[in-house]
């Protein structure tokens, strides 16, 4: 009887201990979730966004980090956003050691803050650069190096390298009305860094590419087609780009800086 006792009592003190910690981490996940709400709001209101963006406080626990003023990593993700030339693009950024003593850990519209290593991406879809392009059926593959092998030529955030893009479409502006696949390096280029530049090399034929063949008084037609600049490409907080690359079928500008202060209306550039 007594060891019967003994063990009520033991299971009852650690049902007690899971309930504690149970509680302590709901807390803790509904603490955030208020935050990343709010921060969403913010970002909203201060970029002048049409609809709240993805925000996501990453690290656990969440209120430790808050109450020492300081978040070790936070996301911030708005698509289809209205965006200069394309129409309608995704903006991204990831910010690392974000120091909240000039703020608040309910980060507000106007705060300022500033940040150990910020990542920003404009990304744009195939569907919305074929517009752009006058290739409707436009299809954006990473260089086929990098595709079969997934450690090799990539950015942490698993962008492709800049040459050697596989571009495939049907360029109807060289009249040729069957798909193509075309190597397309990217660059950056204009005063303020903001001019995507798309120059094609060379038709692409054999296995993972269209497979078509282009006539020798075509190839200089078919390879203009897919020869373009994109200009107000600016990305989120200003950044500067560094890397140009393809991600799945999207193309993906990047600049990456350390050390810098921000404020929530410089997510979206004019």
């Amino acid at each position: 009887m007594r060891m019967r006792k003994v063990l009520i009592g033991v299971v009852s003190a650690a049902a007690a201990v899971v309930v504690v910690i149970v509680g302590a981490v709901g807390v803790d996940f509904g603490a955030s979730i208020y935050a990343e709400y709010r921060l969403s709001r913010a970002v909203r209101d201060a970029a002048v966004l049409g609809s709240d963006p993805f925000v996501a406080i990453l690290g656990f626990p969440f209120i430790p980090q808050a109450m020492r003023d300081h978040y070790d990593e936070l996301e911030i993700k708005a698509n289809t956003v209205d965006h200069a030339m394309v129409g309608k693009a995704t903006l991204e950024a990831t910010m690392h050691s974000i120091g909240l003593t000039n703020s608040s850990w309910l980060i507000r519209p106007n705060a300022k803050l500033p940040v150990g290593k910020l990542e920003s991406r404009i990304i744009i879809d195939s569907v919305h650069l074929g517009r752009y392009m006058g290739i409707t059926d436009l299809m954006v593959e990473a260089p086929p190096e990098e595709t079969n092998d997934a450690t090799g030529g990539t950015t942490e955030s698993g962008i492709s390298g800049s040459r050697g893009l596989v571009f495939t479409g049907t360029p109807k502006s060289a009249h040729f009305d069957k798909r193509v696949s075309v190597s397309v390096d990217l660059s950056i280029a204009g005063a303020d860094k903001t001019t995507l530049v798309f120059t094609p090399t060379r038709i692409l034929t054999g296995p993972d590419t269209a497979n078509q063949k282009v006539p020798d008084d075509k190839r200089a037609a078919v390879l203009s087609a897919f020869s373009k600049r994109l200009p107000d490409q600016k990305l989120p907080f200003g950044v500067a780009p560094t890397s140009q690359g393809a991600r799945g079928s999207d193309v993906i500008i990047e600049g990456i800086t350390e050390g810098v202060t921000i404020t929530l209306e410089g997510f979206k550039q004019s």
